[in-house]
């Protein structure tokens, strides 16, 4: 198991820091005149810091708004409300050159490493793509590069001229890091990387990651579904609820004592190697089925399921505030 902690200097500097951040997809009406009807509240005021050299892990059920958090941070998609502020920028008042340039320093691991590679393009333009975008290298310095980025992730450096189909999906994925890693980026979120390919390779991938963050000094957003992996890799973890972080803890701290009723229950489906341990445990099943995100409930968005649900949860969203060592926790009965 990994057990790395940043050190005291990377603990105490923040790399990004995101303040009640919001997206809200509309929904319209209408062919000629189009008129929102409502919006889709994916992201609804989270607010939370990743610290320089960190793996940040965000858990959740899907679509409760993971991938979406990751990518209004990246600014691929324009947030409705809030800042996200990188290393003292603020990136939601960036546009056009200041942006684009800002964008060296940020990246994106996909989740399907088949569709977000283009079929047509050879995995040297794939690679190569974000070097001559921020003009880092042309010609044979270019193919140099792309060579180096494809020994770096333990891929042949031969296989430039190859096209995605000639890959495994594990490969792929190596291909989509290789990507991510052109442009020296320092802060990278990685959109479940390991949850489209097979179990055997997903802790290859893992691994390639851990090494990369070594090597490269990378910080890392990690979304993901398996909650074993996820206390592999990360520093910290966050768990998210319909558009809102209900739980965010150092990741030992979390899996051992968590305190919101949602985080419980997730830990609750993780397997313990143990069966005279795994007998013992209580499994909590969650009533019912997440609430739309078109028309959250009023108050504690997670008051419609929750096993102790008291009177307050219905009115009043609960406040996220630090219970002790960096705990962050929202909710009424805590």
């Amino acid at each position: 198991m990994n057990d790395k902690q940043p050190n005291h200097d990377e603990t105490n500097s923040t790399l990004i820091k995101v303040k009640d951040l919001k997206k809200y997809f509309p929904i319209t009406r209408g062919i000629i005149i189009q008129r929102q009807v409502g919006a889709v509240q994916a992201v609804d005021g989270i607010t939370f810091d990743i610290h320089r050299g960190e793996t940040l892990g965000m858990v959740g059920e899907s679509g409760c708004g993971k991938t979406t958090a990751g990518r209004t941070i990246l600014q691929l998609y324009r947030p409705t409300a809030g800042e996200v502020i990188f290393d003292g920028t603020d990136l939601t008042t960036l546009k056009g050159e200041s942006l684009r340039r800002m964008r060296r320093r940020i990246q994106m691991i996909f989740q399907d490493p088949f569709a977000s590679l283009n079929p047509r393009m050879t995995i040297s333009r794939i690679i190569g793509e974000p070097l001559r975008a921020h003009k880092l290298a042309s010609g044979k310095e270019r193919v140099k590069r792309v060579q180096e980025l494809l020994h770096t992730v333990r891929l042949n450096p031969r296989f430039i001229n190859r096209y995605p189909h000639e890959f495994s999906g594990g490969q792929r994925q190596r291909i989509g890091i290789a990507r991510a890693l052109a442009s020296d980026p320092e802060f990278i979120v990685c959109d479940e990387p390991i949850s489209a390919l097979d179990v055997s390779i997903q802790a290859q991938v893992v691994n390639l990651l851990e090494d990369l963050q070594d090597e490269l000094g990378l910080t890392y957003l990690f979304i993901a579904h398996d909650l074993s992996m996820v206390r592999h890799i990360c520093t910290r973890v966050a768990v998210m609820y319909l558009g809102h972080f209900v739980e965010l803890a150092a990741k030992d701290e979390l899996y051992e004592r968590p305190l919101h009723p949602y985080t419980t229950a997730l830990l609750s489906a993780v397997p313990v190697p143990d069966p005279v341990v795994e007998r013992k445990r209580k499994r909590i099943i969650l009533k019912g089925d997440p609430p739309n995100p078109i028309d959250p409930p009023s108050g504690c968005r997670f008051h419609t399921r929750c096993p102790i649900v008291t009177d307050v949860c219905s009115q009043e969203l609960p406040e996220w505030r630090d219970v002790g060592g960096g705990h962050f926790v929202a909710c009424h009965e805590v």
